[in-house]
């Protein structure tokens, strides 16, 4: 029963539309209604400005750190805990506030993994970022801090958190990110706004800079 309490607690903070709130707040927009229509920090940057989605991307990872602290204070085993932290990433993605849509799930999996162990905070923010800046796309970014989660818990011998949040979590994420998986094969994916003017230093998609030449 605490397991099934936890779950739908993790789901429920999950579902916490963040992006909606701030894009509302700041930019008096609907953020579903613009760019790629999720909730996500990248989508709220994009259509409501930088701090918008710095607000986002906080709330995003503190809901999840609040699902998994209930979990915990719910007395429920690692695997419960881990679980726990899917339901949470599940609630982000499939918002029962917003009829089953959100984002893709990446800062609240960060949230998520810092609470249960604190070096991933630094460990995913650097590689996101990282190769947020080298390549321009926040997708490809998401798509390491996907991938990275379960082999960070995996090196640690942490199977319960490897198998009941790393390896669902990255595949929640990877189905998120179809259309822009789709868009980077056909190299049409679209650029932070940071990059609208200039190419990024490895360009994985066409820029209107190069067109233009």
């Amino acid at each position: 029963m605490r397991i099934i309490v936890a779950l739908i607690a993790a789901y429920l903070l999950g579902s916490i539309p963040s992006g909606l709130f701030w894009g509302r707040i700041i930019k008096h927009i609907d953020v579903r209604e613009h760019g790629s229509g999720r909730t996500g920090g990248t989508n709220v940057w994009r259509t409501s400005g930088f701090w918008a989605a710095f607000l986002t991307a906080i709330c995003d990872g503190l809901k999840g750190a609040a699902g998994i602290w209930v979990a915990r204070a719910l007395g429920v085993s690692s695997w419960g805990v881990a679980l726990a932290g899917t339901a949470a990433v599940l609630g982000h993605n499939y918002s029962l506030y917003l009829k089953f849509h959100g984002g893709a799930g990446t800062m609240i999996s960060i949230g998520i993994a810092a609470t249960l162990w604190g070096i991933a905070l630094p460990t995913l923010v650097l590689a996101g970022v990282g190769m947020g800046l080298l390549v321009g796309h926040a997708s490809v970014a998401s798509i390491l801090i996907a991938v990275l989660l379960p082999v960070l818990f995996l090196l640690r011998g942490e199977i319960p958190y490897t198998i009941g949040f790393g390896l669902p979590t990255m595949a929640l994420t990877l189905w998120a990110l179809r259309p822009n998986i789709e868009r980077l094969r056909h190299r049409a994916e679209r650029f932070l706004p940071i990059y609208q003017e200039k190419p990024p230093p490895i360009s994985l998609s066409n820029h209107p800079a190069h067109e233009k030449k």
